[in-house]
């Protein structure tokens, strides 16, 4: 199901039915709800308008969709999400997110970060799960919809899909009281004709960066690591589709980065004959003008259709899937300690209840072994390619 149904004011209409931005203003900031038609009896959805109107699922609502509707989302339980939500991660009735994040929007001048006077005697915080930068990008990338693939995607991901989805995907997003949108930069395609025109827009967006009475506003660069040279005073790490703005890094903090994803470094150049991109975020903020710094950084790895992967091991089920046009969403980690519990495909073509996969890598350890076993063990069904069989076991069929 590629396109969604809608009963709106008693009038059924389809998701790419030209009239259905003047069905959605008649609803918009009303009681009335469209419904997804997904299931018998539908599911209540709301109104969001950005630059035009968008039918969204409400809060909770991901895993009563039908799988193969584009609302229905596994539980928060089967991916990392589902240790962040209500705490670190919390949508409201309005569809605004809050998150609850670990790093700063602002540094000081001369201090390694920003004062607060939450120590104070008689100041008591509560406690609240936090979500990193590589949880951030998990976040941005499945709100994207880039965990989810359909045969209507192939040939559709490049890098302007990318920054549009992507920007997109901040919308409504709160850090720390702060808009992401205001913070978050992606990459526009390059295009030498329209370089200098992208690049100026670039600069505009990043002008928040600009220090006041002090402090060092940050903003957060999302796209695809190109390469990293030494410079005289530390190194220029390059972005894809940014040829003329790198970003600095200090040598000792360069080193540490290579150290904490020297496995991704080495599953980039790995010979799996398999092409994949390498994503970086990196929290940046203004050395000078127009000079951008890396203040702390994360990395992802991903399949050549942009879809989020923990190792080289996942890719040739996810080549397989998409060779046999199926339909299926990528659990992601977010901050949980490992992967292994989750599967590493859902697949949502085969009737009511969609399918875990499960992948058994020959080089995972003996407590990730132990950790997937259970997790099959725990499921009321799953597939299962065990490690060190070369041929990929048979898929069930995909429903009519």
């Amino acid at each position: 199901m590629d396109t969604q149904r809608f009963s709106i004011k008693g009038r059924v209409i389809s998701g790419d039915d030209p009239s259905l931005q003047d069905a959605l203003a008649q609803v918009h900031e009303s009681s009335e709800r469209p419904r997804c038609l997904c299931i018998p009896g539908g599911i209540e959805m709301y109104v969001a308008r950005h630059r035009y109107f968008v039918v969204k699922r409400m809060p909770e609502t991901g895993s009563r969709h039908h799988p193969s509707c584009m609302s229905y989302e596994p539980d928060p339980a089967s991916s990392g999400l589902g240790e962040l939500v209500g705490d670190a991660v919390r949508e409201s009735q309005a569809g605004e997110v809050e998150l609850c994040v670990n790093f700063p929007w602002t540094r000081t001048q001369g201090h390694g970060g920003l004062r607060t006077d939450a120590g104070l005697p008689g100041d008591v915080e509560a406690t609240r799960r936090r979500i990193s930068l590589h949880g951030l990008i998990h976040f941005l990338f499945e709100r994207a919809g880039f965990n989810r693939w359909t045969p209507a995607m192939e040939g559709k991901r490049n890098q302007g899909v990318i920054h549009k989805y992507l920007t997109e995907a901040a919308q409504d997003v709160y850090a720390k009281g702060v808009p992401l949108a205001q913070r978050l930069y992606v990459p526009e395609p390059f295009n030498e004709a329209t370089h200098t025109a992208a690049a100026q827009r670039r600069r505009v967006k990043l002008e928040i960066l600009r220090p006041i009475d002090g402090r060092c506003p940050l903003a957060l660069v999302l796209g695809e690591f190109k390469a990293v040279d030494t410079s005289a005073s530390g190194h220029k790490v390059w972005i894809r589709h940014m040829p003329d703005a790198p970003l600095l890094v200090d040598s000792k903090t360069w080193k540490r980065i290579e150290k904490v994803f020297a496995a991704l470094f080495e599953a980039r150049d790995a010979d799996t004959g398999y092409r994949v991109h390498l994503v970086m975020a990196a929290l940046i903020r203004a050395r000078r003008e127009h000079t951008y710094e890396i203040d702390a950084a994360s990395l992802m790895l991903t399949s050549e259709h942009w879809i989020p992967v923990e190792g080289v091991h996942e890719l040739p089920l996810l080549r397989a899937l998409i060779e046999q046009r199926r339909r299926f969403i990528k659990p992601l980690r977010y901050d949980a300690h490992g992967a292994a519990r989750f599967p590493n495909a859902v697949l949502l073509d085969v009737g009511a209840v969609p399918l875990a996969l499960h992948v058994f890598s020959p080089f995972m350890t003996a407590k990730d072994r132990e950790v997937k076993e259970a997790a099959v063990r725990a499921g009321d069904r799953a597939w299962v390619w065990p490690a060190g069989e070369p041929v990929m076991p048979a898929l069930p069929a995909a429903s009519p």
